[in-house]
């Protein structure tokens, strides 16, 4: 199908999927049809087919973009130093990164059932690359005696949890601002794994 006239892929495509993520954010995925997607756009419903397959592939490729620049995100971080250090560190850039994002992180963590098996099984592949970032530390905590945990896996999960939940209730401008949420979340982070920072 021909692409409606004057529109380049480069802006077109990027234009779909910031008003496809801002719709299922506000909606969720089941609500929102390819229709009101070309209507928040200005384009035909036929013309969003010419850079997007489907509604599925679409929601697919939301949430691997997110995943995709959170694990370049989080690589940058110099996790070589002592585990309280490197714990400290994630747990700063987490809350960051995903208050930056708000209907990002809404997409990816509440829309993943409405995934299809195999790009369920991508999504799921690439948050287990996140959780082993974050697994490393507590591992590395454990063994040097800095952290006291019952299992590592589940504390892992717990942690992730607790940190992308600030994004349910925190707003700018509120009754505490961004240093000193993260830092209370800090030291709930370090109270669940047993860790006295000096």
């Amino acid at each position: 199908m021909a692409r409606t006239q004057g529109s380049r892929s480069e802006t077109t495509r990027p234009l779909i999927m910031e008003a496809a993520k801002r719709l299922i954010a506000r909606h969720g995925f089941a609500a929102v049809s390819m229709r009101q997607i070309a209507a928040e756009t200005g384009k035909q419903v036929g013309a969003l087919y010419s850079y997007i397959p489907d509604k599925q592939a679409l929601l697919f490729e939301l949430m691997r973009s997110h995943m995709m620049d959170l694990l370049q995100a989080a690589s940058q971080l110099d996790l070589k130093t002592d585990p309280g250090t490197a714990l400290e560190s994630f747990t700063r850039f987490h809350i960051d990164f995903h208050l930056a994002r708000p209907e990002d992180v809404f997409v990816a963590y509440m829309e993943l059932r409405n995934l299809e098996p195999d790009n369920f099984k991508a999504i799921t592949s690439l948050r287990h690359e996140y959780e082993d970032v974050l697994r490393g530390i507590l591992i590395k905590g454990t063994n040097s005696g800095a952290f006291q945990l019952a299992d590592v896996r589940v504390s892992t999960r717990a942690v992730i949890a607790m940190l992308t939940g600030v994004t349910t209730w925190y707003r700018d401008h509120g009754i505490l601002d961004r240093d000193e949420v993260i830092a209370i979340y800090w030291r709930m982070v370090a109270g669940s794994v047993g860790y006295k920072p000096a």
